[in-house]
C-alpha cells in the first residue's frame, strides 16, 4: 500500500471543520479533476455511500466509496469498494485546551487545529477493466501518468477547504507525508 497524508493547520472550530469535511458532494468544489460527488445512499454517517466522478486527460472514471466509520469531531474513514485497494480518513486534531496552557479561556478559533487527509492505496490492485482506454494507450501508461497527480490533488483538496473554513486566502503551510516514490 502506498501512503500519503496531508495536513495543515486550520483557525475554526473544530466541529464546524468536521461537519463541513461530512459533506462529500462539495469536494467537486476543490479539486482539478473531481467532476462531481453524488449521494448514493445515506446522510454522512457510516454506511454512506457515493459516487465520485473524475475526469483526467481523455478519460472519465466515476469511483464508488462508502464512509466505513466516523467518530465526530474527530475523524471520517472511506473506502473505495471497486476497482482498487484503497480507503483513508479525514482527522481533525483540536487544539489544546488554552486553558491547560495559560490559564486564559481563548476561543476556539484562536487556536488552530491539525486537519489531514490520509490515503492509502495499492496501485497493483487497479483494475484494467475499469477504463475505456482510447486505442493505442496502455493500462500501464495511465497509472504511471495518474498516480503522481494524488498528491498534488491532496494538497489542492486541503488547501482550499481551509480557505472556505476560515473565510480567507493565505498560505497555508501542508505538511506532506509520502512513503512511496510513485507519489
Amino acid at each position: 500500500m502506498d501512503e500519503l497524508v496531508v495536513s495543515t493547520e486550520v483557525y475554526a472550530d473544530p466541529e464546524d471543520v468536521y461537519a463541513f469535511l461530512l459533506d462529500f458532494p462539495q469536494y467537486a468544489n476543490y479539486s482539478e479533476y473531481l467532476r462531481e460527488v453524488r449521494t448514493m445512499r445515506g446522510d454522512g454517517g457510516p454506511g454512506t455511500r457515493y459516487a465520485l466522478t473524475f475526469a483526467w486527460w481523455k478519460i472519465t472514471y466515476t469511483a464508488h466509496s462508502r464512509v466505513t466509520g466516523v467518530e465526530p469531531p474527530e475523524r471520517i474513514d472511506w473506502e473505495i469498494t471497486k476497482d482498487i485497494d484503497a480507503g483513508g480518513c479525514w482527522r481533525v486534531t483540536p487544539p489544546e485546551s488554552a486553558d491547560d496552557v495559560d490559564g486564559t479561556d481563548d476561543s476556539p478559533t484562536d487556536q488552530p487545529c491539525e486537519v489531514a487527509l490520509e490515503v492509502a492505496f495499492d496501485p497493483g490492485s487497479a483494475s484494467s477493466d475499469a477504463l475505456d482506454l482510447p486505442r493505442l494507450v496502455s493500462f500501464d501508461w495511465v497509472l504511471k501518468k495518474a498516480i503522481p497527480l494524488i498528491r498534488g490533488e491532496a494538497e489542492r483538496v486541503v488547501e482550499r477547504a481551509v480557505r472556505d473554513l476560515e473565510g480567507s486566502t493565505r498560505d497555508v503551510d501542508l505538511d506532506v507525508y509520502v512513503d512511496s516514490a510513485r507519489i
